[in-house]
């Protein structure tokens, strides 16, 4: 049963504690809409709070404005606390230079952290299945994403104070299906997840069926196993790149420096990582950062002369400078 894969993965990935309150991001679609009935199946045997958040996008016209009053009308049946918002999604892509998908994911995050500081909420609660985790980890793939990439959706995941939880992550989107039906539960279908100029449609429609029926009819078992074993080593990565980190740079009213010198003597799996870890303390994330930018990087350490710059996505500089490298925001 569904409920019982839930329970497991909740004590696997130590997702819940007695008392939590958790906000449930809920679209309408089948996902999140599961999501939130399980969770209440839950309730009594975790003490939970439950509140749900929901984002019109402004993507697809009255087709969102039903969703929207699809999710009013749902939390005022199961006497839920609902909060929820309208954001013009498109001219904030527009005006930033991201996609819709990367700006969709910023805005909807922003408002899902701003609501949980305001009421004192711990758990963010996400809807990304096993068919997602599939999806995103060949997306990654086709893009040359490196190990931190095709370790795919973090089932648990800190953000800035809050903890997003993925309970569904090890249930596929047949058993949800499956759940809807014995439950006869009322859910929204999003017309675009059937466009096919989107590339996670496409990987979805096409590529993941051609898979299936000409190479591994298990392919999405198969790579939500990859990206468990990936998570583990990425994670045992990082923490020994943090490490070095501290033992090889200290911090300054001029920045962050690292000396070239112990930076060349690690190894070549640990340096990228390093630097990694030295631009998240100055920026916070690591967004719009592209393998071109490690390259110029790369370059600017090995060959390029003393006093020499690069520049990076929001407004880092690095300067090449006297055996060092002086990480600073400009």
């Amino acid at each position: 049963m569904l409920i019982d894969t839930l329970r497991s993965t909740i004590k696997k990935y130590n997702m819940l504690k007695k008392h939590d309150r958790i906000l449930v991001a809920l679209s309408g679609g089948p996902d999140s809409v599961t999501l939130l009935y399980a969770l209440l199946m839950l309730k009594k045997e975790y003490l939970l709070g439950i509140y749900i958040a929901h984002v019109d996008h402004r993507f697809r016209g009255e087709e969102s404005r039903e969703d929207r009053r699809f999710c009013e009308e749902l939390a005022g049946i199961l006497d839920l606390e609902i909060y929820c918002k309208d954001i013009d999604v498109p001219r904030i892509a527009k005006e930033k230079g991201l996609s819709p998908e990367e700006a969709a994911r910023f805005v909807r995050y922003d408002f899902f952290r701003d609501l949980s500081g305001k009421n004192n909420i711990k758990k963010i609660a996400i809807g990304h299945n096993k068919d997602d985790q599939a999806e995103t980890v060949l997306m990654r793939m086709i893009r040359g994403s490196g190990m931190a990439g095709l370790g795919g959706i973090s089932p648990i995941k800190d953000m800035e104070g809050v903890t997003i939880i993925r309970p569904l992550i090890e249930i596929s989107r047949e058993e949800i299906g499956d759940f809807i039906k014995e439950n006869n539960l009322r859910f929204r279908q999003d017309s675009s997840n059937n466009e096919l100029h989107f590339t996670r449609n496409r990987i979805r429609h096409e590529l993941i069926p051609y898979l299936e029926k000409n190479f591994n009819p298990n392919i999405k078992e198969g790579l939500a196993n990859m990206t468990e074993t990936l998570r583990a080593e990425n994670k045992f990565l990082e923490n020994l790149a943090r490490r070095k980190f501290k033992g090889i740079s200290s911090s300054g009213s001029d920045g962050i420096r690292i000396d070239i010198k112990k930076f060349l003597k690690q190894p070549e799996a640990l340096k990228k990582r390093i630097l990694r870890s030295a631009l998240y303390c100055l920026k916070g994330n690591l967004r719009r950062f592209t393998y071109q930018h490690w390259k110029e990087i790369e370059e600017l350490i090995v060959e390029r002369p003393g006093n020499s710059i690069v520049d990076l996505p929001g407004g880092i500089n690095i300067i090449k400078n006297k055996g060092s490298l002086i990480i600073q925001k400009g």
